[in-house]
């Protein structure tokens, strides 16, 4: 019992509704069109720094169409599917770069839809000038990581769903101590509560840090 307690388990499969948008809502709006086929663009790029949100709204974007396929980079298909998301880009080698390339070109010859991420603007990353150039003819969108103060607000929200009173002194020390993606927080805070029914004790901090000595 004690193992499934510290179990940190990923939480719900990242789709549009189980994104907190924070200042991303613009380019959330976006995508929601766009993988609904609303979307005259047949490419959306975004980029952002890691845990901004951009793997999970590639993978929103692909739950959202049948026939979607994410690629968290190389290899890519030859043919395009319906929608393609195509995470790291910055990753991806010379053939793969080519691959990309070409599926662009097929997204605008109407054979489908591409949306990639990565951690710089298209003209800043470090591949072929052209695949550059193509990746910046589409909707681009940089992210915005979520504030501490939106996180916390979060971790609230979810602790009040669970019926768990979060001292602000926990809430801090997880955004401090923690993985700093929203999943990964949630998922922590989820975790914490069944460990403190587990021990019939309050959520605090000593608390906390018990559980996270045990987890670790």
């Amino acid at each position: 019992m004690r193992q499934l307690i510290l179990d940190i388990r990923p939480d719900a499969p990242p789709q549009f509704d189980n994104f907190l948008p924070g200042q991303n809502a613009e380019a959330v709006d976006a995508l929601i069109r766009f993988a609904g086929g609303q979307a005259a663009e047949p490419l959306i790029y975004l980029w952002g720094e890691t845990g901004s949100g951009k793997s999970h709204l590639l993978r929103a974007c692909t739950a959202a169409v049948p026939g979607g396929v994410y690629r968290p980079g190389a290899p890519l298909p030859e043919s395009l599917p319906p929608l393609l998301a195509v995470d790291d880009v910055d990753a991806l080698g010379p053939e793969a770069q080519v691959g990309l390339f070409d599926l662009i070109n097929q997204a605008r010859e109407g054979a489908g839809r591409i949306v990639a991420a990565g951690s710089l603007p298209p003209a800043r990353l470090a591949l072929r000038r052209d695949l550059t150039t193509r990746l910046g003819w589409g909707l681009v969108f940089g992210l915005r990581p979520l504030t501490d103060q939106e996180r916390a607000a979060a971790l609230r929200s979810r602790a009040a769903a669970r019926g768990m009173h979060l001292p602000d002194e926990v809430a801090a020390y997880l955004l401090n101590h923690c993985r700093r993606d929203l999943p990964g927080l949630l998922a922590t805070l989820d975790a914490l509560d069944l460990f403190s029914l587990s021990r019939k004790r309050a959520v605090t901090l000593p608390l906390l840090r018990e559980f996270l000595q045990q987890s670790g």
